[in-house]
């Protein structure tokens, strides 16, 4: 399988390039600087010399005039003007060339000036927001922390205030059960003694009722044998009287 390519953020590669090319820029603009100083050099002796051939040239004119004139001395009065005539054109040609290198120098000079201000500022800033932004992380990291151990001491208080909510109920819960069992052995001690006290009053009743019902019984059944004997006994008297009469 074909590792795929890590995708590159063009946005990082434009700035990485503008870095590079910044990079070659002023590397490019202190090459110039040190070939416009010696550009500099030479076409301030390139003056020199040209002012050196001009002044010669002058001289000569002026020595040419002093001579006797003569159609060859004319001619050569016109020939060594015309040399010092191109003297003093080549020199105020080296003279414009030098001026331009000059303000060449010296404005790209004052452009590499201005882009080390410019970079020292910015690296400044840099430090300063780099340093503000780590006082900011260092802040923001005490303050999580702080943070953090409150939540830490609001849980703990939570969790005990549970705990002990829980424990609270759990004893109230124990103490409710408790007194429910004491209360429902209570009732069952009761309801026990009730039935019992009634099993107890009805053995009692029916004991009673046996004792009478055999009282009654043993009075009815006297009365019978009182009431027979009563009976018998006349029947008795009367037998002798009966037996005599015979």
């Amino acid at each position: 399988m074909a590792v795929s390519k890590k995708s590159v953020d063009p946005v990082k590669k434009i700035e990485s390039d503008i870095a590079k090319l910044k990079k070659d820029l002023d590397k490019a603009k202190g090459k110039k600087v040190d070939t416009l100083k010696k550009d500099i050099a030479k076409g301030t002796k390139a003056v020199a010399d040209a002012g050196k051939k001009a002044k010669a040239a002058a001289a000569k004119v002026v020595a040419i005039g002093k001579k006797k004139k003569t159609a060859a001395s004319a001619k050569q009065l016109a020939a060594a003007k015309k040399v010092a005539a191109t003297a003093k054109t080549a020199v105020a040609t080296a003279k414009t060339a030098l001026a331009d290198q000059k303000q060449e120098l010296k404005a790209l000079a004052a452009e590499v000036k201005n882009a080390a201000a410019v970079e020292k500022a910015v690296a400044k800033a840099q430090a300063a927001i780099s340093k503000k932004q780590a006082a900011a992380d260092k802040k923001a990291a005490a303050k999580a922390k702080v943070a953090a151990k409150k939540a830490a001491i609001k849980e703990k208080a939570a969790a005990k205030k549970a705990a002990a909510k829980a424990k609270a109920a759990a004893k109230k819960a124990a103490a409710k059960a408790k007194l429910a069992a004491k209360k429902k052995a209570l009732r069952e001690k009761l309801a026990a003694k009730k039935a019992a006290a009634r099993a107890k009053a009805a053995a009692k009743k029916k004991a009673m009722k046996e004792k009478l019902a055999a009282k009654k019984a043993a009075a009815k059944a006297k009365a019978a044998a009182k009431k027979k004997t009563a009976k018998a006994k006349p029947a008795a008297k009367k037998a002798p009287k009966k037996a005599a009469k015979k």
